[in-house]
């Protein structure tokens, strides 16, 4: 495969340090933000049914629903399978996240094989699922597979913070992430860690209300 995979803080910190030799900008960032975290998840079906869970809700929300579904035992793919509507409903979930939730289980993903696919695949593989989007198979990729040179293009804090640090007149839509992020490989999910840090930074400079 030839992918970098991100295993410790060092990884980040090499990345870090090529990003701020790359680009001035960067490294005026990264003094800013101080240490990287490495976030780094677990891999398989759980991770996935967490980001279903947590889309278009709050952190509290999601966190809460998470709890209740761990509680009723119904984060496995074999429980989701043979869930009912009352059991996912006692859970929390929606009549959307039901579905998506099922979709999951019913893809039978091959969460070991996906290690081995090129970035590109994985993302493929991953959004060919009902309720799995680009945003959540990139960050899957990112974190729980710990590859090194993708990045969430569609990102709203990645783009605010883009348009911060490279002075750009407006924020990146997509399309435009997508080219300005290619100069940032192979290191573009180190990229997207100071991005986000960078976010942080600067929204508490402007004050949030």
């Amino acid at each position: 495969m030839g992918e970098r995979i991100i295993k410790g803080d060092t990884c980040v910190l090499e990345g870090a340090r090529w990003l701020a030799e790359y680009d001035s900008r960067f490294k005026r960032a990264i003094e800013e933000i101080g240490p990287l975290p490495l976030r780094l998840k677990e891999e398989g079906f759980a991770q996935l049914l967490n980001a279903i869970i947590g889309q278009q809700v709050s952190v509290a929300s999601a966190n809460a629903i998470w709890a209740r579904m761990e509680g009723l035992n119904l984060t496995s793919e074999d429980r989701i399978a043979h869930a009912s509507d009352e059991d996912l409903r006692a859970g929390g979930l929606s009549g959307q996240k039901m579905r998506y939730s099922r979709a999951l289980a019913e893809a039978r993903i091959d969460y070991s094989a996906l290690r081995d696919m090129p970035s590109d695949e994985v993302i493929k593989t991953l959004t060919q699922v009902t309720g799995i989007g680009q945003w959540t198979a990139e960050i899957y990729a990112m974190f729980s597979l710990g590859r090194a040179d993708v990045f969430a293009h569609g990102d709203l804090a990645l783009q605010e913070a883009a348009k911060d640090l490279l002075g750009l007149p407006e924020r990146p839509k997509e399309k435009q992430m997508r080219e300005i992020a290619g100069d940032w490989s192979p290191w573009r999910s180190v990229a997207a860690r100071v991005l986000w840090a960078y976010y942080r930074v600067v929204k508490s400079r402007e004050g949030i209300r």
